[in-house]
């Protein structure tokens, strides 16, 4: 494919902006199952979606994960302790690493969530039809050429 210049950009074409569109419409629609019921905002949530993954992580670690900047996952991690949703040890390796931790009560509203939203996603992908595999390779294939590599 050939690239040319000129003086006007097309949106509707352009993959930055068209993942963008997609990754902020979803976070749209997953913030209206858990945002009112559980009271999380969409930090918040990469938070808790990342220590479901892989606890316990630095606040850090959840930056680099989420792509988020570092003030918002703070405010988030400061909220998410406030709440009683998550907590901060010391790492043992490193005393100077503060680690997240679920609570209980955090683990709970968790385990509570994860379907809510996997059902959305599904709602979503189930659109695609037998597109699915093929937009997952997609996917991964951008990913590795933009060197993200396995971040959950």
């Amino acid at each position: 494919m050939r690239v040319t210049m000129t003086d006007n950009l097309d949106l509707t074409s352009f993959l930055p902006f068209r993942l963008n569109r997609l990754s902020a419409e979803m976070s749209r629609r997953l913030f209206e199952i858990y945002g009112a019921r559980y009271g999380i905002d969409i930090p918040e949530w990469r938070v808790l979606a990342t220590l479901g993954a892989r606890e316990p992580v630095t606040a850090q670690e959840v930056v680099r994960s989420t792509h988020t900047h570092k003030s918002t996952i703070s405010r988030a991690v400061a909220r998410l302790t406030d709440m009683g949703w998550i907590e901060r040890t010391t790492d043992d390796g490193d005393r100077r690493q503060m680690k997240l931790r679920f609570t209980a009560k955090g683990r709970s509203a968790y385990r509570e969530i994860v379907p809510l939203v996997l059902e959305a996603e599904q709602e979503v992908l189930a659109r695609l039809g037998g597109k699915q595999a093929a937009v997952r390779a997609a996917l991964l294939q951008l990913e590795t050429a933009l060197d993200l590599g396995d971040e959950d």
